[in-house]
């Protein structure tokens, strides 16, 4: 029988109106069959466990990701696949996160939740639910055929690092801007294989080392110099750079020493595009050529979930500065397209 791990960190979707005050609380997913009875005709082995206490996804952290992958990497060879219960306010975050602290992962990890409650009458909740248990469960040749870190949302699955929460208030929360999706469930749940990424040949490695010491300066026309130092002076380690169109900013001379400036002093800079759509192309316009000329990173079209998650991971690998900068470069997870 398939084997698969219900991880409920809290969210949207575990929540249940209690009649005596007319307020969601959570309910104990270790009752889940009872909450959700059409999960026996699954004929899956479920096993839940459940964060005490649940949290807000507002309130996730490094330390809790941290948790999550060694669970994970803890309970690898006990499951077939696993699927984390999570709010959609910063799940792209942590799907991100996971993709890169799980290196090799050869098993599917589908992230979801629900913009309504599980007990409403009108919920998402169900659904995402079962075709997330569906998906991470289905086999290929007797191998996952997801193997990677994933978000499944109304009726799309996406990859994980290249996810964004686009709407608070409809079913479709979730988009993949720069990359297609992995699977569709319609009638029949249809896999797009050729962008999945594929199996690995080494076994997993977990990798909870984690900087957040990261500063973020995004531009708009007008930015004061006193805006731009308050992050380029600040005891960072990087910085992320959110540019208008392909990776383009102000030329004044104030900004570029600035930038200069912070990269004397060490810090990496890495580039990304404010657009959802589309990569940064440093050198393309006279705007980004002396961000290029200084040392400033591409970006290219990574979201800035992925881009804040891998900076993240890599500066907790205590690597030199000249290996970080080309790994952010390079993709490691399917995260970013050169």
């Amino acid at each position: 029988m398939t084997r698969i791990l219900i991880i409920y960190t809290g969210g949207t979707i575990g929540m249940v109106n209690d009649p005596k005050t007319g307020t969601l609380i959570p309910f104990d997913f270790k009752q889940i069959q009872q909450n959700v009875p059409e999960l026996k005709r699954l004929n899956y082995d479920l096993d839940v466990y459940s964060f005490d206490p649940i949290l807000d996804s507002s309130n996730m952290t490094p330390e809790i990701w941290a948790d999550i992958a060694q669970l994970i990497y803890d309970k690898y060879d006990e499951f077939d696949g696993f699927v984390i219960l999570h709010g959609s306010d910063t799940m792209a975050f942590t799907a991100s996160a996971l993709s890169f602290m799980l290196e090799n992962l050869g098993k599917p990890v589908v992230l979801t939740g629900s913009q309504l409650p599980i007990g409403e009458i009108r919920t998402d909740a169900k659904e995402n639910l079962i075709t997330a248990l569906e998906i991470a469960a289905t086999k290929t040749n007797g191998k996952a055929m997801i193997p990677e870190v994933c978000i499944y949302f109304d009726y799309q699955l996406f990859r994980g690092n290249r996810s964004i929460k686009y709407n608070a208030e409809k079913f479709e929360a979730f988009r993949s801007p720069n990359y297609p999706i992995l699977a569709e469930a319609g009638v029949t749940l249809s896999f797009f294989k050729n962008y999945i990424l594929p199996q690995p040949e080494k076994p997993l490695k977990v990798n909870l080392k984690f900087n957040p010491n990261i500063g973020v300066l995004k531009l708009y026309p007008g930015i004061s110099p006193q805006a731009v130092k308050a992050i380029t002076d600040s005891p960072v380690d990087a910085i992320i750079l959110e540019t208008f169109g392909s990776g383009n900013t102000t030329t004044a001379d104030w900004f570029i020493e600035c930038l200069q400036k912070a990269i004397n002093k060490g810090k990496v800079i890495i580039d990304i595009t404010q657009c959802q759509r589309g990569s940064v192309e440093l050198g393309m316009y006279q705007t980004s050529k002396k961000l290029q000329q200084m040392g400033v990173v591409s970006g290219y079209d990574m979201t800035f979930e992925a881009t804040t998650t891998k900076l993240m991971y890599l500066m907790g690998q205590g690597l030199e500065k000249s290996e970080l900068v080309r790994l952010i470069e390079k993709p490691l997870r399917g995260e970013l397209t050169v």
